[in-house]
């Protein structure tokens, strides 16, 4: 019997294999591992398993994991790993409410919040142009609160698909997260689930969907970005779910 092809690369048997470390994360490790290695060397042993551990923990809080992405012209995917933490109907906000942005009429808002345990690449809902990224200095108020997509550090960005579907989202700071790292600029071209950039130390992302569609997620779920539907475009119902 030929041997079955498990992996989405049409290869090899399917196995676990250690995530990368993003590049962005790989100079914070060295020094970090620099550090543990001088306390080492000194005898400093109370300091250097501590600095060991904080070591390890960078190297997984960049890890940077594959992402198999439903390719369905329907899905708005979710751009960042974490918990639903709040669903609610808004109006967009200012820097994207706009004839040429989401419109001027209430849209679901799904706001994600990033532990410092979760992966921290961010990844675009859906494919298409990069029309609008405004950053915009705040406060660093916990992100898990509602009133942190006013008040916080925060970067909008707006997708453009092709037949002129766009999908709002922004990258919040917290009281961790003081670096918003983008990987994209206006006018770039992106697939959907590519990686877009980066909220540093836990954090929160919201997304705006398009009008007339609800989230196909709940409220307190655990999404995967690049992974779970967050939303079917022009399906309204909300859903509910069942607490396990």
């Amino acid at each position: 019997m030929s041997q079955e092809l498990l992996d989405n690369r049409g290869k090899g048997l399917a196995s676990w294999s250690m995530p990368p470390v993003h590049p962005e994360g790989r100079k914070f490790a060295v020094i970090a591992a620099g550090i543990t290695l001088i306390f080492a060397l000194m005898a400093w042993e109370t300091l250097a398993w501590p600095m060991a551990g904080i070591t390890l923990w960078i190297l997984a809080f960049f890890r940077d994991p594959v992402r198999v992405t439903p390719l369905d012209e329907r899905f708005v995917v979710a751009p960042a790993d974490g918990l639903v933490t709040l669903i609610q109907e808004v109006m967009p906000p200012a820097e994207l409410a706009d004839v040429d942005g989401l419109g001027h009429e209430p849209v679901f808002r799904v706001s994600i919040f990033m532990s410092v345990f979760d992966v921290h690449i961010n990844r675009a809902p859906i494919g298409g142009t990069i029309r609008r990224i405004v950053y915009i200095s705040g406060k660093f108020l916990n992100a898990d609160l509602d009133k942190a997509s006013d008040e916080n550090e925060r970067q909008h960005i707006m997708v453009e698909r092709s037949d002129g579907l766009r999908i709002g989202f922004t990258q919040i700071a917290g009281l961790v997260a003081r670096r918003i790292v983008p990987f994209i600029k206006e006018g770039d071209f992106v697939a959907v689930g590519q990686r877009v950039g980066l909220i540093r130390f836990g954090s929160r992302v919201d997304v705006y969907l398009p009008h007339g569609t609800a989230p196909a997620v709940v409220k307190g779920q655990r999404i995967v970005a690049g992974e779970t539907v967050l939303a079917i475009v022009g399906d309204a119902p909300v859903r509910e779910g069942i607490s396990h």
